[in-house]
Order: C-alpha cells, then structure tokens, then sequence
C-alpha cells in the first residue's frame, strides 16, 4: 500500500485548528453584516478554485446537466442560508455555544433519516443522541434564564445546524458522481450568485470596508475551507473515519479555546456544563456509528 507523504492525524489536527478559527474570525470583522461576510468568503473561494477547475475538472464541469445545477443551485442556497444564520448568531450569543450547537448537524440528519426514511440506528446511538439533545436544553435554558440576547443566538445557531444537515443531505447524491472540488466549486459559486442578489436588494454596503476586514473576507475563504475542510477530506484516504469525525467534533473546543484568548470571551457555568454534555453525547454518537458499519474510506477528492 502507498504511504501517505505526511501523517493524517497531523491532516487532522491541523484541520481542527483551520475550521475553529471560523467563528473568531467572523466576530473580528466587527459590524459587517452577516449575509456580507458570508457572501465574500464564499466568492473568494471559488476565485482559489477556479484555476484548478479550468485545469483539472473542466470536463466534469461542462458535463453537469440542467437538472444537475437546479440541485447545484438548491444546495447554492442552503449553505448561503446556513452562513447567514450562522454568522448572525454570533452577534448574540457565545462562540462555544454558537459552535457546539452547529456540531449537532450529524445527529439531526440521522434522525431525519430514522422518521422520514424510516433507516434504523442501534441503540448506543439513541442513547447518544439524548444526551446530545440534554446538552442543548441545558444551554437554552440557561441563555433564556441569564440573556435573552444569547437565547435569541442559540436559535439562530439551531437554524442554521438544521439547515446544514439538510445541506450534506440532500448534497450526498451530487457527491457520487461529482468530484469533491467540482461538487464545492459548483455550490459555491451558486450560492455566491443568490447572496450577491440578496445583498444588492437590502441595499447592504458591498465595496467599502477596512484593509482588515477585506483580509478577514479572505481568511475566511481559505483557512477553513482549504486547510480545514480539505484536509480532512484528504485525511480520509489514509485514516478511519472516525478520527476525521471526531477531529471535527473537535471545532467547539477549539473555538471556544481561540475566542478566550483573542476575544476575552467568558462561557458561563451552563454554556460550560451544556457543552461538555454535547460534545460528550457527539463522541459516543461517532464510537456507536462507527461500531455499527464497517469502515469504508473515499478515494474520490
């Protein structure tokens, strides 16, 4: 078997600490708002992806049919949505609980997949699961409780987490038959397109902004999308998926860590206990997933 030409689990680390720095760097850009922000990281990106498209995944490209790029486009508009509310929740409430409560995404999609498609899952699954769902109550009510403000955060985080999982699945048929970055890069730019609309018709300032936030825009664009979320797709070639998972699982902590020592941002004792519960409800949810099917890795990029 090839060896990897570096390990996967530095791919993975380093991932972590790509995709953590998301919700900092989107609290760092100050007033702008939400729909903005959301709409030049997702440009940018796709600027970076263009010369490997034109040189690498042309044919993939021209290929895609008319009803290929309606699902393309749908798939445009739910991550646009996802970023929208996700940014607008970090005007409110905590990074960690904005985080955590996003991380959620997988185990909303299996229980879509349990009460629409009618697919089982084992009981240390279930048991996962509520105390994933234990691990929210306690942050909800603890924000309803102490600010109404964070509360108002939380829900926009839910939102957006319900909106992601909707998003990977309704986006797992495209993904069979189209590469990882033509896949991204057909998202993208879609989505690029709805939120330029958007953001033209609420009128929204989409030129002026400081040297530091036209650099935060890029940030954005790139350190999580390429040194996060690509290196974990890279990583799956060579290790379990578990480990990317709970790498990713991982995000919470690691933004939580970089939004107190950059933002002297303080977690309040239920934000502590409730995310605590959840990432701990999140890692048995991943050991049950992965004791219950074999282990396939992906050799698509």
């Amino acid at each position: 078997m090839r060896l990897p030409p570096f390990n996967p689990k530095i791919a993975v680390a380093a991932g972590t600490g790509a995709v953590s720095v998301s919700a900092v760097l989107v609290k760092l850009a100050g007033d702008v708002p939400a729909s903005i922000i959301a709409n030049y990281r997702l440009f940018f990106a796709v600027l970076v992806m263009i010369p490997f498209i034109v040189f690498h995944y042309r044919k993939e490209i021209r290929q895609l049919t008319a009803k290929n790029w309606a699902r393309l486009f749908f798939g445009g508009l739910l991550i646009s949505a996802h970023f929208i509310l996700w940014y607008a929740s970090l005007d409110y409430t905590s990074v960690a609980s904005s985080s955590v409560l996003i991380a959620l995404h997988p185990i909303l999609g299996l229980l879509v997949s349990a009460l629409i498609f009618k697919e089982r899952f084992s009981a240390g699954a279930g048991i996962s699961i509520a105390i994933a769902i234990l691990g929210s109550a306690i942050i909800l009510i603890g924000d309803r409780l102490q600010n109404g403000g964070s509360f108002q955060g939380d829900m926009l985080a839910l939102g957006s987490m319900a909106v992601l999982a909707f998003y990977y699945r309704t986006g797992k048929k495209m993904r069979k038959s189209l590469s990882l970055l033509s896949y991204t890069f057909a998202v993208y730019a879609t989505g690029t397109v709805i939120l330029l609309l958007y953001n033209m018709m609420t009128q929204d300032n989409l030129i002026v902004f400081s040297s530091r936030q036209w650099t935060i825009f890029l940030a954005l664009a790139i350190i999580p999308t390429f040194f996060g979320h690509m290196l974990f797709n890279w990583a799956l070639k060579w290790t379990k998926t578990p480990a990317v998972s709970i790498g990713m699982m991982l995000e919470p902590a690691g933004a939580a860590f970089l939004a107190y020592f950059i933002l002297g941002e303080q977690i309040t004792g239920a934000q502590w206990l409730g995310c605590t519960v959840i990432l701990f409800g999140l890692f048995l949810f991943i050991m049950s997933i992965a004791r219950k099917q074999e282990v396939t890795i992906s050799r698509r990029i």
